[in-house]
């Protein structure tokens, strides 16, 4: 792989990215506003950029992965962001989640620079950023997913094409209702075991071998029982995915109530201060709905 890779944004999912890439003998730059982050990343063998406009300066493919809208559209477009750095053939892949129509404007912006754009969210979580797992949904066009089809197999096993811009990012979407949901039944069961006094861990054992099986169950299950609400994925950044859905869902006219009682109970767990928690805390809020208190929790059960 001979293309020079810049990697923006050092996060949970940024900083495990860039060292796979580095594992696979990519030479990657990094920039992230947090200095420490980027040290670490130096340390492991990238080279440091001050701004967007450096990592563009010096990179074929610079890989975004950033909190929210404005954050991308800030990097790409500031005054010293990727296109003010940029030069004709320059491809960025943004693989934040980001809103589908602001997606295909930066598209537009990039290519009227002469430059190339694919927007490539992920879903995994920390977990599959770590590991190089990550299922990547990808817009834009065939042709330029192709020669950067390898860069991307260094950060995910599944790499589907999804059409034109901005339908990577409403793949992401349909992924995060389906996802939010499906913690939410994983969260009512685990309550309603815990309620029942039964053993959260047997009952997570009993259902991941039947239908109710999920990623959600195996990965989050465990940590809910054992009162781990460390972020994979932060509370807040969920919620701004389902803001998105909804402006979204819209804009198609789909009617989504499922995902507007997940978002209101995701309201209650950021009331509660959890903004910063990870998502599984939705379990505190069906348990502060059910009455469960300290008094009533066993060894493993969860707590506030």
């Amino acid at each position: 792989m001979t293309q020079r890779i810049g990697l923006i944004g050092l996060g949970i999912m940024g900083a495990p990215m860039a060292r796979n890439l580095l594992k696979a003998g990519v030479p990657t730059t990094v920039h992230s506003r947090t200095a420490s982050k980027v040290a670490a990343l130096v340390a492991a063998g990238a080279a440091a950029a001050s701004s967007a406009r450096e990592v563009a300066e010096r990179t074929d493919v610079v890989i975004t992965m950033l909190p929210d809208t404005p954050d991308v559209r800030q990097v790409v477009l500031g005054p010293d962001g990727v296109v003010a750095g940029g030069r004709p053939g320059l491809i960025l892949i943004d693989m934040s989640t980001i809103a589908p129509a602001a997606t295909r404007a930066l598209a537009e912006s990039l290519a009227a620079h002469g430059m190339h754009m694919l927007d490539a969210p992920v879903s995994g979580g920390e977990s599959g950023a770590i590991a190089g797992t990550l299922s990547i949904m990808v817009g834009g066009d065939a042709a330029i997913l192709e020669r950067c089809r390898p860069i991307l197999a260094a950060l995910g096993t599944r790499i589907t094409h999804m059409g034109p811009s901005g339908c990577g990012q409403m793949t992401k979407l349909c992924n995060q209702v389906v996802g939010a949901l499906t913690l939410h039944a994983v969260v009512e069961g685990l309550v309603l075991a815990r309620q029942a006094g039964m053993d959260m861990a047997g009952v997570i054992e009993a259902l991941s071998g039947g239908a109710a099986d999920s990623w959600m169950l195996r990965n989050l299950g465990p940590r809910m029982a054992a009162g781990d609400f460390a972020p994979g994925f932060f509370v807040r950044l969920q919620q701004k995915d389902l803001r998105l859905v909804a402006e979204w869902a819209a804009t198609v006219h789909a009617n989504l109530p499922g995902t507007v009682v997940t978002s209101q109970l995701l309201g209650v767990v950021e009331a509660m201060g959890g903004g910063e928690l990870g998502t599984q805390a939705l379990f505190l809020a069906l348990e502060r709905l059910s009455g469960i208190g300290a008094a009533q929790r066993g060894p493993g059960s969860a707590g506030s």
